[in-house]
């Protein structure tokens, strides 16, 4: 520690930290001493204190300065992009690393936290989507990469990239606090995915309004972020195949994006446990926003369509060019039981009116929902830990009807304007891919930090893709991968190691019609790999 430095306990690790976003969700259920309501929809930043030793009593000094952990994730994937989360690590092929440390000062209510990051990543080429399909398939497939900003590499060979990461200047005065920030955003109750925002993406810079504790009122408790950003383009082209990009992929525009997202977070007096949430987020590129008060903060505007009609049928809202999300979540929590359960339903696409919005509440939307608990064994301190996750970004089936003749059939974060809810290539909410589906299920013994398990995934790939697609082709099967991986994590001290390994086999990979195929028995090819990940964080300045 520096000489004369004040101890803090203002140290923090981002939202969807490699196991200490799971260690500090487990500690929720087993201990009153973390405040529920802060991982029940926005997530601050984790006090590592908090989770690793019992604070003392604040100081009654002005200022306080402190190093910030070190944190250091490798990845690999043997022969083909796998995994999601990561802070911006392309989870491409090859070996990828992510670094991070810093410090952090506050002097009276100012807090200034300096934590950037590097990235390096390999971006080996790998199999991707084949050129010998038809000219309607290769079309289809282009129609969601020209909705979207999802390359299939997110650089040119060995890349490597400096960034603010965790950094930020902000100012606290009473529950609130204000400022600039380029720390990462998880919003919603998922475990493993978000609809909105998540740990997939690099962060990215945005002006912040936001609670930094539960707001008490005589309803129970708030707490809410209004935040203003800026996102970026990948710059890279879809596929991996030139000639394809040539004849069938739009270029992405050059323009920034403007990004205005808010949610509130409530937590009713009369209902110990119980955690409600809303999101609303706009997007556009800079060059399309005006200068009046709903181009800066949109958020407030009108969710019927209908309010944007001019002349009786044409759109005002269209001809600017906005993206619009929402949704809503809750999570219930019962320490006594040592369990909680969530869910989350997103709308993209305004309704027409409030009467489409409840008789057809299906249309542009994801949900997701989720579970864990603890059941404690005959050692102390001691449990068994189970806990699973189902994510669907399919788009349901009233696309038929509803806009099948228009070619829309768009996928939940895309959007034929915008290009996508994304941040430097990556989704900024869930990870798993373009009108994907997941089910993750965990089992492990866990005591404190330390656990041992394993973990089980199935993610149906581009599902809307392969339906506009290969629909009505019974010898092509969708590519589904199904992964089996083991998970241990250790603690030494104010050492960490996580690690999770999985072997990850792709049926019918890439949509390949193996030679033997017939309608009457379809057989695709499959594709083996392995996915790695190890996450080491050193705790400085937390005694143990």
């Amino acid at each position: 520690m520096f000489l004369g430095m004040e101890h803090s306990f203002s140290q923090n690790l981002a939202p969807g930290s490699p196991v200490l976003e799971e260690f500090g969700r487990r500690k929720q259920l087993l201990s009153d001493d973390i405040d529920s309501l802060k991982q029940a929809g926005l997530r601050p930043d984790l006090s590592v204190t908090s989770l690793f030793s019992t604070p003392e009593k604040s100081s009654k000094k002005s200022y306080e300065i402190s190093l910030l952990p070190v944190q250091f994730n490798m990845g690999y994937n043997s022969k083909r992009p796998y995994g999601y989360g990561g802070y911006g690590m392309p989870n491409g092929r090859g070996f990828e690393q992510y670094i991070s440390t810093g410090v952090y000062g506050r002097l009276g209510f100012l807090h200034v936290q300096l934590q950037p990051e590097y990235v390096f990543a390999q971006n080996k080429s790998y199999q991707g989507f084949g050129s010998d399909h038809s000219d309607k398939v290769l079309r289809d497939r282009f129609h969601y990469w020209n909705r979207n900003d999802r390359p299939e590499l997110l650089g040119n060979g060995n890349s490597s990239r400096a960034w603010w990461g965790q950094s930020s200047i902000t100012a606290k005065f009473g529950g609130f606090e204000t400022g600039v920030s380029t720390r990462t955003i998880w919003w919603g109750p998922g475990q493993w995915n978000a609809l909105t925002f998540s740990g997939n993406a690099e962060s990215f810079p945005h002006l912040t309004l936001n609670s930094h504790r539960p707001l008490k009122t005589f309803l129970g408790h708030f707490e809410g972020q209004l935040i203003v950003g800026r996102l970026e383009s990948s710059g890279m082209n879809a596929s991996q195949n030139e000639t394809l990009n040539e004849k069938y992929f739009l270029p992405l525009d050059e323009d920034w994006r403007y990004l205005n997202a808010i949610t509130i977070n409530y937590q009713p007096k009369w209902v110990p446990g119980l955690y409600l949430g809303f999101i609303r987020t706009f997007q556009q590129y800079s060059a399309k926003r005006g200068t009046q008060f709903r181009d800066y903060l949109p958020i407030f505007d009108a969710f019927q369509k209908i309010e944007y009609f001019e002349d009786g049928n044409s759109v005002a809202f269209d001809s600017e060019a906005r993206d619009q999300q929402a949704t809503l979540f809750l999570k219930f929590l019962n320490k006594k039981a040592k369990f909680e359960i969530y869910a989350e339903y997103g709308r993209r696409d305004h309704a027409l009116n409030w009467r489409d919005a409840i008789l057809n509440p299906e249309h542009s939307r994801a949900y997701l929902m989720g579970f864990q608990k603890l059941f404690s064994l005959n050692k102390e301190n001691s449990y068994l830990q189970i806990r699973s996750e189902i994510l669907h970004q399919q788009e349901s089936v009233n696309r038929y009807i509803r806009y099948e003749a228009l070619g829309g059939r768009t996928s939940w974060a895309t959007h034929y304007q915008v290009r996508g809810f994304t941040n430097r290539g990556k989704a900024l909410g869930s990870g798993i891919g373009t009108g994907s589906n997941s089910q993750t299920f965990e089992v492990a013994v866990v005591e404190g930090f330390n656990k041992l398990g394993i973990m089980v995934e199935r993610i149906a790939n581009h599902q809307d893709f392969y339906y506009r697609a290969f629909g009505q082709d019974e010898e092509m099967l969708p590519w589904v991968d199904l992964t089996i991986g083991v998970l241990a994590n250790k603690q030494w001290k104010n050492f960490l190691l996580g690690s999770q390994f999985q072997l990850v086999n792709g049926t019918n990979y890439q949509w390949q019609s193996d030679p033997a195929s017939t309608a009457s028995f379809p057989k695709g090819k499959d594709l083996m790999s392995f996915h790695g990940t190890i996450n080491l964080v050193y705790l400085l300045g937390v005694n143990k």
